[in-house]
């Protein structure tokens, strides 16, 4: 039997039970997953299943990411609901290459992990399975294991295996409805260009579901996260090489001043509570260059500048500290985010 995984967190309980319940049938699990966005976070999914499969000793086959092709396939209904036409139509996507799977093995039965989920549709999953399942010869398994507790159990497995629960669907549109719905930034949507791994982020999460064991105790804290939407600063009008260091706000988009004096080749701007500080100056501190620094590199920075790891300071790294009239224009979000970590 040929089962589409779309999650650990549904795959666990859901394996588990049909095993049981199919205790002759060779289970393969097949992850096609094409709706999840971005790339690292459908990273982070397979990466769980597999270390759950691998957990369940079940085999798994991984479908292509097929992004594009399923873009084209929801083009004209990115603003439609949860369980939508959108919803139906990425679900016929998914278990038509189901389908295509399970013939190409040469088995008849196959079911998706989908079921079980309570953001789901039994109903529209059931009629497009059974639709498929007689187009092609198959046989749809339906199988309802939320009822009678299953829920419960679903989660209880969750934590047993220390499995990364995400906190939306997975698709671009649905992501951005709920973030929107919520008041909150698109965290999840930002890749920075130094590719460091990002507190809270994707990036993070793949560095830890890697490492963690169902040994392991996992805890999830609530921490004060921070995203620079962009930044630029001007001296004598023209654009000059910058770097922002993580935690810069302003309530203000615009910052007009100027170094009023220097300190230990710290800058103090005569506004705001900015510091300029020189490339070097970073150098200096933690023996990196701009590129190569970590967040908590750039704590560690600002900790040696400001006193205070967690202050909210722009602090802003140039080549050199300027006499002239600075400007200075930035746009970030401070916001209330959560990380797990490995007590």
């Amino acid at each position: 039997m040929v089962v589409h995984i779309c999650c650990s967190v549904d795959s666990h309980y859901f394996l588990e039970e049909i095993r049981r319940e199919f205790p002759d049938e060779k289970i393969v699990g097949f992850f096609y997953d094409p709706n999840i966005h971005p790339y690292s976070e459908y990273r982070l999914r397979l990466l769980d299943v597999q270390r759950s499969c691998k957990e369940l000793g079940i085999d798994l086959i991984e479908g292509d990411y097929d992004y594009e092709n399923w873009l084209e396939a929801v083009r004209g209904l990115e603003n439609e609901p949860e369980k939508g036409e959108r919803c139906r139509v990425c679900f016929d996507n998914r278990l038509s290459e189901t389908v295509r799977l399970t013939k190409e093995l040469g088995e008849k039965r196959w079911t998706t992990t989908l079921l079980i989920s309570p953001l789901k549709s039994q109903n529209m999953l059931q009629e497009i399975g059974n639709s498929l399942a007689k187009e092609s010869g198959t046989e749809f398994i339906f199988r309802d294991y939320r009822s009678n507790g299953g829920v419960q159990k679903q989660s209880k497995a969750v934590k047993e295996n220390r499995l990364y629960r995400q906190n939306y669907c997975g698709c671009l549109f649905a992501l951005k409805q709920q973030r929107d719905n919520q008041d909150r930034l698109m965290a999840e949507m930002f890749s920075p260009i130094t590719k460091q791994v990002l507190p809270g982020s994707i990036e993070s999460r793949i560095e830890l579901y890697s490492r963690v064991t169902k040994r392991d105790r996992v805890v999830r804290e609530t921490f004060l996260n921070y995203r620079l939407l962009w930044g630029r600063v001007k001296v004598r009008k023209k654009v000059v090489p910058s770097y922002f260091l993580f935690y810069s706000h302003s309530e203000r988009k615009k910052i007009t001043g100027r170094v009023e004096y220097i300190i230990d080749e710290v800058g103090y701007l005569n506004r705001d509570g900015v510091k300029i500080v020189t490339f070097s100056k970073v150098f200096q501190i933690v023996g990196k260059e701009i590129p190569d620094i970590t967040i908590e590199e750039e704590l560690e920075i600002r900790e040696k500048i400001d006193k205070y790891r967690y202050s909210l300071s722009p602090i802003i790294v140039l080549e050199e500290i300027p006499n002239e009239k600075i400007e200075i224009e930035i746009e970030s979000r401070i916001f209330t985010d959560s990380l797990e970590r490995i007590l």
